[in-house]
């Protein structure tokens, strides 16, 4: 594959650690095009850190890309480091994931929870462009990812999928990897999802819900069965948005400085 050829103020590479897979692709910052085709491997299993690093720098090769990379993690991120590891090895925890793929890729490397960086994508660039007040961005897949902005403005690393409802853990009961694996039809599923909107909209009072991840491809087959109405949207990104967010979140830090 032939190097792109762009400043880092105008192209920065995404890449999506997920439970399941690796996905990444060359994104204009400007517009949250993604530039070349989208890459995706598999997330090696165990996902264990060595594994992992070792298949983010195969991905990385496979764009000849020598600039910022944006990455994101299913984890609590703080400068870089790994706080839990709730659906990859439990070796990740209190790793400093950051410099291990900075080490490895030979590049600037920016690493940010998964869901934030899907919320910031969507919020700049999707269904929460220019949205006040306070608005949820949740990712239904292997598990359940949430981002928090107020006046567009990040909570970072909020782990609501993690909450309990009804003294059980909701992101076992209501992921996309449920439904699946639980044989769900749509409608059943979404009936979980209502559940729990519903309870978050009694804790929190958002203004939008904007339902991300791999369902937000099917939306046409769940949203018509919840009911907070015009308070929940579909992810205009949908499964890229990972990997945009990661992209702007890294080009973002170096435009700082950082």
């Amino acid at each position: 594959m032939a190097l792109v050829s762009a400043s880092p103020d105008q192209v920065a590479l995404g890449i999506d650690i997920g439970g399941s897979g690796i996905k990444g692709a060359l994104v204009a910052l400007a517009t949250g095009e993604l530039l070349l085709d989208r890459q995706r491997i598999p997330t090696p299993q165990p996902a264990t850190p060595k594994a992992v690093t070792k298949a983010l720098a195969k991905l990385v090769r496979a764009f000849a890309w020598h600039g910022p990379i944006g990455c994101t993690f299913p984890a609590v991120i703080k400068r870089g480091v790994a706080y839990t590891a709730a659906n990859v090895d439990k070796r990740w925890i209190g790793t400093d994931a950051e410099a291990l793929f900075a080490e490895a890729t030979g590049c600037p490397v920016t690493v940010l929870n998964d869901a934030d960086a899907a919320g910031l994508a969507e919020m700049r660039l999707g269904a929460g462009h220019n949205q006040p007040g306070v608005a949820f961005v949740l990712t239904f897949g292997t598990g359940i990812g949430s981002a928090v902005f107020t006046n567009g403005r990040l909570l970072p690393n909020t782990e609501l999928g993690h909450l309990e409802l009804a003294g059980r853990e909701v992101e076992p009961w209501a992921s996309d990897r449920a439904r699946q694996e639980g044989g769900l039809s749509w409608k059943r599923w979404a009936r979980r999802v209502d559940r729990y909107l519903h309870y978050l909209d009694a804790l929190f009072s958002p203004d939008l819900f904007i339902i991300g991840g791999g369902v937000s491809k099917r939306a046409d087959a769940f949203l018509p069965h919840l009911t907070l109405g015009p308070k929940v949207v579909p992810a205009r990104l949908k499964n890229e948005a990972g990997i945009v967010g990661a992209a702007l979140a890294t080009a973002a830090h170096y435009a700082e400085g950082g």
